[in-house]
C-alpha cells in the first residue's frame, strides 16, 4: 500500500512538473512571436509594404531554431505570414476605403483570378520541398532588394485592361503571393501604376487585394499541410497557431508606431537599409 502510494505521488509530482515545463515553453515561445509581430509591425509602417516580407524569413529562422523539421519550416512560414494578413488588412482596407482611395472596379475582376491563383499557388508551394521553397523566397527577396537599390519602377504606359485582362492580373498575382506568403503589394502596385492608375489609388487597391490572396492562400495551406506527419503540435495545416495569435496581437499597434517614425527619417536611407536587410536574408536562404 505504502509503495503504491509512493509510486503514485512520484506520477503526480512527474505530471505537475510536465505541465510547468509545457507551460513556461508555451509562453515563452509566444512571447518571441508577440515580439515579431511588433517588430513586423515597425517595419511594414516604417517601409511602406507588407509584413510577410520580414514575417517569412524571420518565422523560417525562428522555426530552425525550435526545432521544427525543415521539410515543413518554409511552407509553415508562408502560411502562418498569409493568416496574420487576413486580419491586418482588415485594417487597412477600412482606412484607404475611408479615403477613397480604393478603386473597386478594379479590385472585382482582380479578385475573381486573384482567388484562382492563391489557390493555385498554394498547391504549387505545397508539391515543393522544404529546401527549393526557401530557395524561391531568397531569390524574390534578392530581386525585391535590387529593386528598391536601382529604384526600379514602371513608367505608366498602358490603360487599365478590360475584365480579362485584370483577372489574367490577378492570377499571376495571386499565385505568385500564395507562393511567397505576401499580401501582393510588392506586385499589384506596380502594376497598377504601369496601368496608369493614380498612385494613392494603387496602393488602395493593392491593400484590398491583400485580402482575397491572404485569405484563399491561407486556407489553401490548411487543406494541403492538413495530415503532414511533420507538422509540430498547435498547427492547423501549414499554419503554426502560437506564431499567428501573438502576431496578430502586436503587429497592428506597432504598425502605426513605424508610421510614425517614418514621417521623421530619410525616406531614401531607410529604403536603402531595408533593402540591404532582404539582400542578407536572400543571400543566407542561398548559401545555407
Amino acid at each position: 500500500m505504502g509503495n503504491e502510494l509512493a509510486t503514485n505521488g512520484v506520477y503526480h509530482t512527474s505530471l505537475v512538473f510536465f505541465w510547468a515545463y509545457m507551460t513556461m515553453t508555451l509562453v515563452t515561445v509566444f512571447a518571441l512571436y508577440m515580439a515579431l509581430g511588433a517588430l513586423a509591425g515597425i517595419m511594414a509602417g516604417l517601409f511602406g509594404i507588407g509584413g510577410g516580407l520580414i514575417i517569412v524569413p524571420v518565422l523560417i529562422f525562428s522555426f530552425g531554431v525550435q526545432g521544427i523539421s525543415p521539410d515543413v519550416a518554409a511552407h509553415l512560414a508562408v502560411g502562418t505570414s498569409l493568416a496574420t494578413i487576413v486580419f491586418t488588412s482588415l485594417s487597412s482596407i477600412r482606412s484607404h476605403h475611408n479615403h477613397g482611395a480604393v478603386r473597386w472596379d478594379i479590385f472585382r475582376p482582380m479578385t475573381v483570378g486573384i482567388v484562382l491563383g492563391a489557390i493555385a499557388g498554394a498547391w504549387t508551394a505545397a508539391f515543393l520541398s522544404g529546401r527549393a521553397l526557401q530557395l524561391i523566397i531568397g531569390v524574390f527577396a534578392i530581386l525585391v532588394a535590387l529593386k528598391m537599390y536601382l529604384e526600379v519602377n514602371p513608367k505608366p504606359s498602358r490603360d487599365i485592361p478590360g475584365t480579362g485582362g485584370l483577372g489574367a492580373a490577378g492570377v499571376g498575382i495571386g499565385w505568385a503571393s500564395a507562393i511567397f506568403g505576401i499580401g501582393g503589394g510588392t506586385l499589384t502596385v506596380p502594376y497598377l501604376s504601369w496601368c496608369n492608375v493614380r498612385m494613392q489609388n494603387a496602393v488602395g487597391t493593392s491593400a484590398a487585394c491583400g485580402l482575397p490572396i491572404a485569405l484563399s492562400g491561407a486556407l489553401g495551406n490548411i487543406w494541403t499541410g492538413w495530415q503532414d506527419p511533420n507538422l509540430p503540435d498547435y498547427s492547423v495545416g501549414f499554419i503554426y497557431l502560437p506564431a499567428l495569435v501573438g502576431i496578430i496581437l502586436t503587429s497592428v499597434l506597432f504598425a502605426r508606431v513605424g508610421a510614425n517614425l517614418a514621417h521623421r527619417l530619410n525616406a531614401r536611407i531607410l529604403k536603402r537599409i531595408f533593402a540591404t536587410v532582404l539582400l542578407i536574408v536572400g543571400l543566407r536562404f542561398l548559401l545555407s
